[in-house]
């Protein structure tokens, strides 16, 4: 099934809320409708193109004048299982937070701690999303899609996807050049259960036991605790990444500011984490106009009403300015500005 609009309103396409128009939005459940529909027109060459799924990690600065491309393929379908693990290839256009109910419900280990991640199961390559000390790339096995430039189906093992912290080749040498239609993860029948990321493991002992279902609970719990309902306030999640600094800047910062957070990274460097640099300069809570800092997690920027998306931006300007004035360290945005 296809759907093809003009001057199309990406509000409720976008979890910030922005009342953004698209010059023109194409959405598809088959990969062989993309394909048609490309194939059908070649001015669609010379057009702006960007792939949209639910807009969780995205902020529109202004209108798009171009083509907007959303993919809304369904389905879960087992594809292989052996003693130990089972495979699921899942379309793009499945709800994340679904998808890990799925596995849960099945008694797959994997994704648990990725629950409530918001978010549809295209973008989660793209973004290689992570919490509580998982990742996703540790359940990628093949993400498979459409080559814009090739014009024919690919595919891509989870190796060749190049996933580093927050990052993957869809994010960088193939953006908006490779459209994801599924994913395969590969799941564990035995999961070892990962709680040593903050207070999830005292949360889950809490429950009496230690389960899927009781690490899902507790993941949502937890979250639910610090992040806003982006049905009721518009946001992205985490605005910034944590970042990743060498050591002798981690030794530096020790020094200087007692009980600052630094958690291991790869390579001999460390990271910090964001959201308590930005509290410490005075911005949890804090609101201009209809912009502010979640009250719960200073790492979320929140829309309160009919804020711009050049409103949202600037206001994080600032946010990145204060942080380095007063640690020396930059902030990188995890969300997607467009």
């Amino acid at each position: 099934m296809i759907r093809f609009f003009e001057n199309y309103s990406l509000k409720s396409h976008n979890t910030f809320r922005v009342d953004a128009k698209a010059k023109y939005f194409f959405e598809f459940t088959e990969a062989e409708d993309l394909d048609e529909f490309l194939s059908s027109n070649e001015s669609w060459k010379e057009e702006r193109l960007i792939v949209l799924g639910e807009g969780s990690n995205v902020l529109f600065l202004d209108d798009f004048d171009g083509l907007v491309i959303h993919p809304k393929v369904p389905g879960i379908t087992s594809v292989y299982e052996d003693r130990h693990n089972e495979w699921l290839e899942v379309g793009a256009g499945e709800v994340w937070d679904e998808f890990v109910q799925h596995a849960v419900t099945y008694q797959l280990g994997g994704a648990e701690n990725l629950s409530l991640i918001p978010g549809m199961v295209g973008a989660a390559p793209v973004q290689n999303i992570g919490a509580y000390g998982q990742e996703v790339c540790t359940l990628i096995e093949k993400v498979k899609g459409y080559d814009l430039e090739k014009r024919c189906l690919d595919e891509y093992s989870g190796n060749a996807c190049n996933f580093e912290y927050r990052n993957s080749i869809f994010k960088n040498y193939l953006k908006n050049k490779f459209i994801i239609t599924s994913v395969i993860f590969k799941l564990d029948k035995f999961p070892e259960f990962n709680l040593k990321y903050g207070q999830l493991e005292e949360k889950v002992k809490e429950k009496g036991a230690i389960n899927l279902h009781t690490v899902r609970q507790s993941v949502i719990e937890i979250r639910n605790s610090k992040l806003p309902d982006v049905k009721e306030l518009g946001s992205a999640g985490s605005f910034f990444k944590n970042p990743i600094v060498d050591d002798s800047v981690t030794k530096k910062l020790r020094s200087q500011f007692v009980g600052i957070p630094v958690y291991p990274g790869a390579d001999g460097k460390s990271k910090l984490a964001a959201g308590w640099l930005i509290e410490q300069c005075g911005w949890k809570g804090k609101r201009e106009g209809d912009v502010g800092v979640h009250d719960q997690q200073a790492l979320v920027i929140v829309n309160h009403g009919n804020a711009t998306g050049k409103q949202i931006y600037d206001f994080s300007e600032k946010i990145k300015q204060s942080v380095f004035e007063k640690f020396g360290v930059e902030l990188e945005r995890e969300v997607n500005c467009i």
